[in-house]
């Protein structure tokens, strides 16, 4: 088969699976959130040299002394320079570590995904494919990562690695390496399902070994449930991320984050209560987004969708 008859069952799969994502306005919806917020994370050093903003700059002037740092003016301090007000105490432009605090934010959360889809991937084929021996032993070391209290060792991890180690990366292995459990049991459950259809019994007939097979038949009937799943986990990660920086054991100052920001905005809210709200609002949004759209790729990749579509477009034109 030549390389464009292999590639057109792709495009027009990948065509088919748009046409029904576009169907569900939510999808649509928490799709153009994301990709705004991604782009102005991408933009935030445009935006501080437009607004003429360090995310790090401190602002004396712009806090009142006398009450303990409140920014003065309306708003939390909302001016023609500071879009969205300024950080109690400090006085640094609140709109430009918003920003940056999106890139740590959405960084951790899609760097600790593909570690997890990794490990995921290469334990569940372990799991399903292996002999009598490294099955089951990756089996019960999946049920023993499943298990796990992640919250409680990612605290201990990087409370004890040294302060110059990256601490984004940091997050990222730690959250990747303790977070790969429920994928290894999701991929080896549906390897497990697809190992007795009569393609793979053909590719094994043929002389095919398990890595071929692997490779060439299986993964790619694992992309859909692994790209919903993996849909799923970037909300989850993004709270975990936020979880560790407001206890004050993942990014550290002064590197923006949202969960280090609510950390300290404890103490505002009464005093300042746009402190509290626009980073908990933007990660709320960020969250929902991102299950919303996990939703509709699971409903767009589901091949009972595309009967259910047909139905609807017949019903419609005898209509």
């Amino acid at each position: 088969m030549s390389a464009a008859g292999a590639t057109a069952p792709a495009a027009a799969a990948g065509r088919q699976v748009w046409r029904r994502l576009r169907r569900r306005p939510s999808a649509v919806g928490a799709a153009a959130v994301l990709a705004l917020l991604v782009l102005l994370a991408l933009a935030a050093p445009l935006f501080a040299q437009l607004t003429g903003q360090d995310p790090n700059a401190y602002h004396d002037d712009l806090v009142d002394s006398a009450r303990g740092g409140v920014p003065l003016g309306s708003f939390g301090g909302i001016s023609a320079g500071h879009w969205l007000g300024v950080e109690p105490g400090s006085g640094r432009d609140l709109f430009t570590r918003l920003l940056y605090g999106a890139r740590i934010s959405l960084l951790v959360a899609l760097g600790a995904t593909a570690v997890q889809v990794l490990l995921g991937l290469a334990a569940g084929l372990a799991a399903a494919l292996g002999n009598r021996f490294v099955g089951p032993l990756v089996g019960r070391v999946t049920d023993v990562m499943i298990a796990l209290p992640v919250l409680v060792l990612a605290i201990a991890l990087t409370a004890v690695v040294p302060p110059g180690f990256p601490r984004p990366l940091l997050l990222v292995l730690v959250l990747g390496l303790l977070g790969w459990g429920g994928t290894a049991r999701m991929v080896a459950a549906q390897t497990l399902a697809l190992r007795g259809l009569d393609f793979v019994e053909a590719a094994r007939l043929s002389g095919n070994g398990t890595l071929r097979i692997a490779r060439r038949e299986l993964l790619p009937s694992l992309a859909a449930p692994v790209i919903t799943y993996a849909a799923i986990m970037i909300p989850s990660n993004i709270v975990g991320e936020a979880s560790l920086s407001f206890l004050g054991v993942g990014v550290k100052p002064p590197t923006p984050s949202w969960g280090q920001m609510l950390s300290g905005a404890q103490t505002w809210f009464r005093a300042d209560p746009a402190y509290v709200l626009l980073p908990a609002g933007l990660l709320f949004v960020t969250v929902l987004a991102f299950t919303v759209l996990g939703d509709g790729v699971r409903t767009a990749l589901d091949p009972r969708e595309g009967s259910r579509l047909r139905v609807g477009t017949r019903k419609e034109r005898s209509a």
